[in-house]
């Protein structure tokens, strides 16, 4: 299945001149070290709860929190929608 939206980037090149640098991207979400750190302490988990919640190792959380590692994909949107509005997230993770 295709959407008009990809097509019409994909014929414009508009996602290879993004990846070769010769345009902006419209929006870009970054999620560094002290915003994952401080993510977590919103929700008042422990790193190995907080791990556990969002089904990942404690060792790639601390990787996130030590600016070693940064999230990407499905983790970088979860994080980004606990940012938003943690107690509701956590509430659905949880069940």
């Amino acid at each position: 299945m295709t959407f008009p939206v990809t097509n019409t980037l994909r014929k414009g090149g508009l996602l290879n001149e993004i990846a070769r640098g010769e345009r902006a991207p419209s929006r870009e979400f970054v999620i560094d070290a002290v915003r994952v750190k401080e993510i977590r302490h919103a929700t008042g988990l422990s790193q190995a709860k907080f791990a556990m919640l969002i089904d990942v190792q404690v060792a790639t959380l601390r990787n996130w929190e030590q600016g070693r590692r940064e999230p990407t994909g499905p983790a970088k949107a979860l994080l980004r929608a606990i940012r938003k509005d943690p107690k509701r997230v956590i509430e659905a993770l949880a069940s």
